[in-house]
């Protein structure tokens, strides 16, 4: 009797159609593979922004700061602000209300029209987000201020101080959001490609980064007037088992 029960059960069970498993989530499927070009195309992109960083200067004598609102607070990244010395984003840029926050009516509507410049090359991101970010903090080149940092205050050399960075995590292009840097804790870097960042120095020049290089070394590329000289070279063959 109890036999037959049994049977009967799996008779049952067998009869009930198998329930497909759940198709993976957007953000749990593998990422496609790095490719020279996809790396070559980020470090294009940022050798423009260093560019535009720089012709901002010429103008304004001084390095873009996040534009502040009308009560003096942070409103719009610089990412907004060098729009006017990037290819073809004047018209974007006078769409901003620049003294409006980046999720006021207005300016919200404009996160979607990200340029391609700030395109994610590989990595998960939501739409009208970036990797490309500066290091926030009183001794980066990102002033909290918002009156700018001048070439001259770089005074470990420009060659030597990070400008901007791929971050860890993306974050919304017209936001004033940034990777905070206290001189104590590096932030995490490299969100579209695996065991590699790129950097954008202060001198324009661009390179590709292990994301292994001793955390001295990364605080020190930070900040713009430790005095600290460094064997880039050197620690990069380092982080790379090389020496």
């Amino acid at each position: 009797m109890i036999r037959a029960s049994i049977v009967c059960v799996l008779a049952l069970c067998l009869a009930i159609p198998a329930i497909p498993a759940p198709a993976p989530k957007e953000t749990e499927k593998p990422l496609p593979p790095a490719t020279p070009a996809m790396k070559q195309t980020s470090e294009n992109h940022l050798k423009l922004i260093g560019l535009a960083m720089h012709g901002y200067h010429d103008v304004q004598g001084a390095l873009p700061s996040n534009l502040l609102t009308k009560e003096g607070k942070p409103g719009l990244s610089w990412r907004v602000a060098i729009l006017p010395f990037l290819d073809q984003q004047d018209e974007l840029y006078k769409q901003f209300k620049l003294d409006e926050p980046w999720d006021s009516e207005n300016n919200l509507k404009l996160a979607d029209a990200i340029p391609k410049i700030y395109f994610p090359i590989r990595g998960r991101a939501e739409k009208g987000q970036t990797f490309y970010q500066m290091f926030a903090g009183k001794s980066t080149l990102l002033d909290p201020s918002g009156k700018g940092i001048s070439l001259a205050a770089v005074t470990d050399g420009l060659s030597n101080t990070f400008m901007v960075v791929e971050g860890a995590k993306p974050v919304i292009w017209t936001k004033p959001d940034d990777l905070p840097f206290d001189g104590k804790e590096v932030p995490k870097l490299g969100g579209m490609f695996d065991g590699e960042f790129h950097a954008l120095f202060g001198d324009g020049a661009v390179r590709r980064l292990p994301k292994g290089l001793d955390a001295d070394v990364l605080k020190a590329l930070i900040d713009r007037q430790d005095g600290q000289v460094i064997d880039l070279d050197g620690a990069i063959k380092k982080a790379e088992g090389k020496e």
